[in-house]
């Protein structure tokens, strides 16, 4: 399918280093339906490509919202979106696709961690028009630090409960799984420690099943360092066994692209023109793993392997 044209029709702060961004056909046109959990990917400005979780409405078929935390010192994405995307900006989208769908299931546990609110605020907002048995509990450093708490408020106060570092503490996973009626759906969207967390806790709660989206790469696991070297004459670098290989040749190259660290988004693929790599992504087919593509944010090589990387 072919890309979105779109405009930023709004740009707003709705919380302390978060912006919400409206997008919009600039002919007025309807937009391709999507459904809570849905993301898009950005290409911004500068030739980035970022994937955003879409927080407004579903029947709105006239507008993609998402908001975005700033984060000094990340990969430079959000820091673009808070200073250069205007109104009047016009940018590639791609069309919405869902990997973190919501089931509708008869008795539900949102947990949000800060900006992770983005997926949960729809599928919060779903659950309350079908009369499901619902509570969502969102974490955060302060409340000046959590975007939409009003329109969560708004949905139905009594099921919606607002935690801060500062106020609360620390939580506990087992404790906020406690919250879960019994074989309830769990969702979760925040940071890899707070995801952790609630995977360890939940066989000893009362829920049954657990969905969940993380921000950025996942914890390497069975990890073992291996080395690489970008083109046949480049330094050979190790890659050691909790860093990706991404991560390790961008200290060698700064603009190499790449999106969701996490192996589904493609935008970090590169060729292998030496060494064997072991693939860890859920992108490229057996084709494009035969004829030497590898992402290198997930994929990486056996111990004392190197891969030369074209770049």
């Amino acid at each position: 399918m072919p890309p979105l044209y779109l405009v930023v029709t709004s740009h707003q702060v709705v919380a302390e280093d978060v912006v919400e961004v409206r997008l919009a056909d600039p002919s007025g046109g309807r937009l391709p339906e999507w459904q809570p959990g849905a993301r898009v990917v950005v290409t911004l400005p500068s030739g980035r490509e970022r994937h955003y979780s879409l927080c407004g409405d579903p029947a709105d078929r006239h507008g993609y919202r998402v908001a975005v935390r700033r984060i000094a010192d990340g990969g430079g994405g959000s820091v673009e979106v808070h200073d250069e995307l205007h109104v009047g900006v016009r940018l590639r989208v791609r069309r919405p696709r869902n990997g973190f769908a919501f089931c509708g299931e008869p008795k539900v546990l949102f947990l949000a961690g800060g900006i992770g609110i983005t997926p949960l605020l729809p599928m919060a907002r779903a659950a309350q028009h079908a009369g499901i048995d619902w509570k969502l509990i969102h974490l955060g450093r302060t409340a000046a630090a959590l975007p939409f708490t009003a329109e969560l408020k708004a949905l139905d106060p009594n099921r919606v409960e607002i935690r801060t570092d500062d106020v609360h503490g620390l939580p506990d996973a087992a404790e906020l799984l406690s919250h879960a009626a019994r074989d309830a759906a769990v969702y979760v969207c925040g940071p890899a420690p707070m995801l952790g967390a609630v995977q360890r806790a939940l066989d000893a709660s009362p829920a049954a099943s657990l969905h969940f989206e993380r921000f950025g790469a996942a914890p390497i696991v069975d990890g073992k360092p291996f080395a690489i070297r970008l083109g046949a004459d480049g330094e050979r670098v190790t890659v050691p066994a909790d860093r990706s290989a991404l991560d390790v040749a961008r200290e060698l190259k700064p603009d190499l692209a790449y999106s969701c660290k996490q192996g589904f988004c493609g935008t970090c693929v590169l060729k292998v023109s030496a060494g064997t790599p072991e693939h860890r992504d859920r992108r490229l087919t057996e084709e494009q793993r035969a004829e030497g593509l590898v992402l290198p944010c997930v994929s990486r090589a056996a111990e004392g392997e190197t891969l030369v990387l074209e770049v």
